[in-house]
């Protein structure tokens, strides 16, 4: 099977509550496990706020794709709760108060207050914090360069730590699990593997396109432009780490994206801290989380297509002979061949044996004509047996090409 070096999908997704959100191109699609255990899945259209030119310019691509990120993942969360909402006995009461001042667009409205006020947390947490706590040894350490970095090692810090922190949470462990569900599809397909259960535990829960390590790389390159770009007064030296943002997050997103279209010495390296930190915001995932995954990724993803362009396989065909060899092996003339063989063979045995009982007992006399006996029932017995083990062989044989043939 020839393999091309560029086993990029151009699929991408993350975790929401009890499910998956895949992204292919434009279309979408959010798979959630409803708590009777059926798989609900709803797809729908995503158009990016950047206009088609911005998109191919590096750097910039990676700005819109930041916020077409968010603006996506808190549209898939709201998704995903929409169906456990339906569990809830009573309306709240700001959903009361939303849908009095706002009517039907309550729910538009909540999404983008949530987006601001979470982004309003992370920027309070991630630039802040940091700033003002490394600021706090300025009159012990009064040089620049070691307060940026300290600074930089501050943010990275408290980035793990609130990650380690949230594992604990057994909701959030279960997203995780989700998470490398995701994961492990997405590896499944690009590494030409069918998309079922089976292959999908196979493969890795790590990816070196995971958001997680967007984010690492977000904290280690702000740490490096911090580091070198620096002004004096204290409002400036803020407003300079908020503008910094979007410049951060455009470098971050190149460097994912050649990680996702690259397997080299060098890329490896480049990837390994997030790859490593996978394994805090990741979890193995079971069968029915699986199942969600696949769902997802089928809705939006023809990867049977994708295995033929890429790798010259045809699943279809590849199934298609397994059935034919599972309808051979289980033939009914075989196995009634099978077990008419059998017994004869054994009866044959059993006649060689008692021949050469009574051959020691026999007077000299009558040994000729108790070999002849026994030559003949010898003879029989290897005849029906080389029966038994033709059609036998052909059984085994059929499954010994399967195996070689099974990924």
């Amino acid at each position: 099977m020839r393999k091309k070096k560029n086993r990029f999908s151009g699929i991408g997704g993350q975790a929401v509550l009890e499910g998956i959100m895949m992204k292919n191109q434009d279309t979408y699609a959010v798979a959630v496990r409803l708590p009777e255990g059926k798989i609900e899945v709803k797809k729908d259209e995503y158009l990016s706020h950047a206009d088609t030119k911005w998109k191919k310019l590096p750097f910039i691509r990676g700005v819109f794709a930041f916020a077409d990120s968010l603006i996506l993942g808190m549209r898939a969360l709201n998704i995903s709760a929409e169906y456990y909402a339906a569990e809830e006995e009573e309306e709240t009461t700001a959903d009361k108060v939303g849908e009095k001042l706002f009517g039907d667009g309550a729910e538009k409205v909540l999404t983008t207050a949530t987006m601001l006020f979470s982004f309003v947390v992370a920027i309070a947490l991630f630039v802040v914090l940091p700033y003002f706590l490394a600021g706090a040894i300025a009159k012990v350490v009064a040089n620049d360069s070691l307060l940026a970095l300290f600074e930089g090692l501050l943010r990275l810090a408290i980035f793990l730590i609130y990650i380690v922190l949230i594992t604990a949470m057994k909701d959030i462990r279960r997203v995780y699990q989700y998470h490398g569900a995701e994961h492990k599809c997405i590896n499944c397909i690009e590494h030409g593997r069918i998309l079922d259960v089976k292959n999908v535990k196979k493969s890795s829960r790590f990816h070196k396109r995971c958001g997680t390590s967007f984010l690492l790389f977000v904290m280690l390159i702000s740490m490096i432009l911090f580091f070198f770009i620096r002004v004096d007064q204290v409002f400036l030296r803020l407003l300079l780490r908020l503008a910094m943002i979007p410049v951060i997050a455009g470098i971050s997103f190149e460097i994912i994206r050649l990680a996702g279209k690259s397997d080299n010495i060098f890329v490896n390296i480049l990837s390994a801290p997030g790859m490593w930190l996978q394994r805090l915001t990741t979890k193995e995932p079971d069968e029915d989380m699986i199942e969600v995954a696949i769902a997802a990724v089928e809705s939006v993803f023809d990867w049977k297509t994708y295995l033929m362009e890429t790798f010259d396989f045809d699943v279809d065909a590849y199934l298609a002979l397994q059935d034919d060899e599972e309808e051979a092996y289980a033939d009914p003339d075989i196995e009634e061949a099978e077990e008419e063989a059998e017994p004869a063979y054994a009866d044959a045995q059993d006649a060689d044996d008692s021949a050469e009982a009574e051959e020691a007992a026999e007077p000299e006399e009558m040994q000729e004509t108790t070999e002849g006996a026994k030559e003949q029932a010898g003879k029989e017995a290897k005849e029906t047996g080389s029966r038994g083990s033709q059609k036998k062989g052909g059984r085994s044989g059929s499954r010994r090409n399967k195996n070689r043939k099974n990924r």
